[in-house]
Order: C-alpha cells, then sequence, then structure tokens
C-alpha cells in the first residue's frame, strides 16, 4: 500500500515538473518564434519584387530601407491609427470589403517602386497565401509570391515553384477601360473573355488549388483600387 502511494506521488510529481519544463520552454522560445515569422513574411514580401535571400540580416537590412508599411481601407483613406504587421489578412478576408483594413507594402528602390497587396485565400487542403507586386501604373503586376500550407506535392503545391510565380510577370489587372477584372488562373485550353494579359496557365491535376489562387487574387487586390485611384 504504501509503495502504491509512493508510486502515485512520484508519477504526479514528475508530470508537474515536466509541465513546468514545457511551459518555461515554450515562453523561452515563443520571443524567438516570432522574430523567426516576422522575417519569413519580410523574405517573401521581397520574393514578390524578385529579391531572393536567405541571409537573415540582409533581408532585414533591405527590407527596413526599402519597404514602407501602411495600412488603407476600400474608400481609399489611410488608416495612419493602425499598424500592418498587427493585421492578420486570413481574418481580414472573411469581412466585406468595406469593413477590412488593408495593409499594404510600398517598395521603393533602384529598380523602381512597387505597391505589395498580401493575399489570403484556400486551397484544397487547407490555407494558401502570398504577396504581388504591382508597378506604379497600378496595372501591371511586377511579381509575385504564392506559398501554402498542405497543399499536394507535384500538383498544387507548384505554387510556391518560382516557374508558375514568373507567369505573373508583367500581366495587367485593368482592362482597357482600367476596370479591374484581376489576372486570372486557368487551363490554356479555356475560352475566355479576356486576353493573354491578364490569364496565366493553371496547375496540370491542381484545378481546385488554381481555382483557389484564382479568387483569391480577386478577392484581396481589388478594394485597394480605391486607395490606388487617389495616387494616379
Amino acid at each position: 500500500m504504501h509503495n502504491n502511494r509512493y508510486t502515485f506521488l512520484f508519477a504526479i510529481g514528475i508530470s508537474c515538473i515536466t509541465a513546468v519544463i514545457l511551459v518555461l520552454t515554450s515562453q523561452t522560445l515563443k520571443p524567438l518564434q516570432e522574430v523567426n515569422i516576422a522575417l519569413d513574411k519580410k523574405s517573401s514580401i521581397l520574393k514578390s519584387v524578385g529579391i531572393y535571400t536567405t541571409e537573415s540580416a540582409e533581408i532585414e537590412s533591405i527590407y527596413n530601407s526599402s519597404v514602407t508599411e501602411m495600412v488603407v481601407n476600400s474608400q481609399g483613406e489611410v488608416l495612419e491609427a493602425l499598424n500592418a504587421d498587427k493585421i492578420q489578412m486570413k481574418n481580414e478576408v472573411k469581412k466585406a470589403d468595406a469593413e477590412r483594413s488593408l495593409p499594404l507594402y510600398v517598395y521603393n528602390g533602384e529598380d523602381g517602386k512597387y505597391y505589395i497587396v498580401p493575399m489570403y485565400g484556400v486551397g484544397l487542403w487547407g490555407p494558401i497565401w502570398g504577396y504581388v507586386s504591382i508597378q506604379d501604373d497600378f496595372n501591371t503586376v511586377n511579381g509575385s509570391f504564392f506559398d501554402h500550407k498542405g497543399e499536394t506535392p507535384g500538383l498544387g503545391a507548384e505554387i510556391s515553384e518560382i516557374a508558375f510565380q514568373d507567369q505573373f510577370k508583367g500581366k495587367k489587372m485593368l482592362n482597357d477601360q482600367n476596370n479591374f477584372i484581376s489576372v486570372h488562373v486557368v487551363k490554356s485550353s479555356a475560352k475566355v473573355e479576356y486576353g493573354n494579359e491578364h490569364r496565366v496557365d493553371a496547375i496540370s491535376g491542381g484545378t481546385i488549388t488554381s481555382v483557389g489562387v484564382d479568387e483569391m487574387i480577386a478577392n484581396c487586390v481589388e478594394p485597394y483600387y480605391a486607395y490606388f485611384q487617389t495616387l494616379k
């Protein structure tokens, strides 16, 4: 009886100690995790303008010297009281356009000035996200970056490959009447009413993910155009 009680108390003690260690470890690692998340975000934004580097110090240096963060809304107003870093696109896309706070990243470098829009959507197996950089004519796509949580390798996961992303370079967001029609991800054989400057090839075997990217771009980019109009 005594041995059973001792074993029981010993097990409880070990469990408590383990729990404390896990909590302390989590709290210790959390700041480092937050730094890594922020660095990955900056790296992704820079990739959308064609800057690829894995050096943390270089990412920080280029970003801090070249990128300005701001928040706007779909009425074309700048929301100066808000911090772009604090806004989660996965939450904003659930709201009506008029209720969204829209983070915007403005890159100003030797190669040009680009307006970078963050995006968030849904693929086949989970969330997809990315950034699209638009030239200062507010029409021409300069570059893009896409990523995913769990799309199928060799199929939907191809959105994270440079070969897919490079298709967007030079594509147009507006038609000849300056109306927003987006850049669409469609099968090469698809018959559509818009020209090649408004389309890229969908991923073979990744139809649902391709549709997700198509819808994500339209849903996330269009609300920014009220603000872009104020800059023309």
